[in-house]
């Protein structure tokens, strides 16, 4: 494997103290994924990665990142030794992206930002060395690190960039240096340590502050706080405004988003020329967002012609909109239940797009007990919301899309509202936890129903993904509608 570090190189980026000489072939912080070759920094965080040096060794790192000599440690161990050892992987991210010629674009948003960020990478990667980060990776370390990790012969780099707090997302873009910034949106996400969404704009925003000189913005020009993000772009001093949305006003305007079995058809005006795009997953707020991604590849100089033609074999990650079909033949029964995995996160606006997707499905009918396919929620609890969070779960119920439903269960006690909120014919079950409900699944679901499960991470929805895949034979469902077979 290429080396990406070597100990002198890390030693001039960090200003530390290699005890022998070594090349990293990665960068890792987990010691239970590191992979041979890898430099192991040992962070402090909710453990101390110090307490995983010798296991992190023992697995085949090249050398540890380290501020202090674990105990234990035998002296001819490859060390890397530094004060602090999130500075020093800041450090190594700022040299990683200082030695790149890679064209990069960061982007954040409200909602849609990972599954923005790996359209980019298939956008962008049939057009040269593409590096992102296989993973979430947008805090205080996850930035550093995906950087860190960045091949010097990178051609073009996506840096997914999040925040809970404001002030989060300013020293992260400085350290990313883009050449693009992506906004997806600005929704009441984290209301829980914000005042209003008019202080989630300006803290997204920030993203505008690290841009490099002559870099541009894309901006969502629906949204209600276009007006704020654009001023802030311009008060920055960005004089590129990409806009996307439905307006006449925008860059690339969306005309029609046609959701099917197999995508999503985009029509849509860029740049004044009319345009057709496929996009290998149903939804129009992946339509929306794949506006967003066609604007930043031009404003990277790639070919937004061949990153459309990407986009057709692009499909959402797992637990942002990914596409299961489980065939229920070990239950005895002929058929299959599909599912919409949306069980990563959740607030208002990404609930009501999953919505969306779920009401525009196609259940399948004469398989199951109930004859008919059936559209079924199971809806987790939406953290973070602030004050309004009760009210903001009963408001679901009003969402035009759960007219198209035939029934919504719910898990946690703030989904207890919405749940109190349905009308009696679509009410379903509710459950005071993502463990209870995982166990009713199998009497919940049936032979050719399309059911979609989200909620926050904190309500641990994953559990009920996994229990629907454990009715029987789960196989991912492709864009083109065919599968890979069943999953190991």
């Amino acid at each position: 494997m290429t080396t990406l570090w070597t100990s002198a190189e890390a030693e001039a980026a960090t200003g530390g103290r290699a005890t022998r000489a070594f090349d990293a072939t990665g960068v890792s912080i987990d010691s239970r994924a590191v992979e041979k070759g890898d430099l192991f920094v040992a962070l402090r965080d909710v453990r101390d990665g110090h307490d995983f040096v010798a296991g992190a060794l023992e697995a085949g790192a090249a050398a540890a990142l380290v501020s202090r000599i674990p105990e234990g440690l035998d002296e001819s161990a490859p060390l890397l030794l530094v004060d602090d050892t999130l500075a020093a992987l800041e450090a190594l991210g700022a040299a990683a992206r200082a030695r790149t010629k890679a064209r990069v674009v960061a982007v954040t948003g409200s909602v849609g930002k990972t599954s923005t960020k790996e359209m980019l990478r298939a956008a962008l990667a049939p057009q040269g060395a593409t590096h992102a980060a296989e993973k979430s990776y947008n805090n205080h370390w996850g930035v550093p690190l995906t950087l860190a990790r960045m091949p010097k012969a990178t051609k073009f780099a996506v840096i997914e960039i999040g925040m809970n707090h404001a002030g989060e997302i300013r020293p992260l873009t400085k350290l990313a240096r883009p050449h693009v910034a992506l906004i997806t949106t600005v929704a009441p996400v984290h209301m829980a340590h914000f005042r209003s969404e008019a202080e989630i704009a300006f803290a997204k925003a920030e993203i505008l502050e690290g841009l490099e000189p002559g870099g541009a913005a894309v901006l969502p020009r629906d949204n209600p706080h276009y007006a704020r993000l654009a001023r802030r772009a311009r008060k920055v001093g960005v004089k590129t405004i990409l806009r996307f949305g439905s307006s006449p006003r925008c860059s690339a305007r969306m005309l029609k988003a046609a959701p099917g079995p197999g995508g999503t058809t985009l029509t849509a005006r860029i740049h004044g020329r009319n345009a057709l795009v496929k996009i290998g997953a149903p939804g129009k707020h992946f339509a929306m967002n794949a506006l967003a991604v066609l604007l930043a590849v031009e404003a990277l100089g790639a070919d937004p012609a061949r990153a459309a033609l990407a986009l057709g074999a692009w499909h959402a990650p797992d637990g942002r909109g990914s596409r299961w079909r489980i065939a229920l033949d070990t239950a005895g029964l002929d058929g299959a239940v599909h599912l919409v995995d949306e069980s990563y996160n959740a607030n208002p606006t990404s609930v009501g797009a999953a919505l969306e997707v779920l009401a525009a499905s196609a259940p399948e009918d004469g398989f199951g007990r109930h004859v008919k396919g059936r559209k079924i929620a199971i809806l987790g609890d939406m953290l973070e919301l602030g004050p309004d969070e009760i009210a903001l779960h009963e408001g679901l119920a009003r969402h035009p899309a759960m007219a198209a439903l035939d029934r919504v269960h719910t898990v946690g006690p703030l989904m207890k509202a919405l749940h109190d909120a349905l009308p009696s014919e679509r009410r379903g079950r509710h459950a005071p936890d993502s463990e209870v409900m995982a166990r009713e699944v199998r009497r919940l679901l049936d032979a050719g129903d399309v059911v979609m499960v989200k909620g926050s991470l904190g309500a641990r929805m994953a559990r009920v993904v996994a229990a629907v895949k454990a009715l029987g034979r789960p196989a991912p469902e492709l864009p083109d509608g065919e599968d890979e077979g069943p999953d190991a």
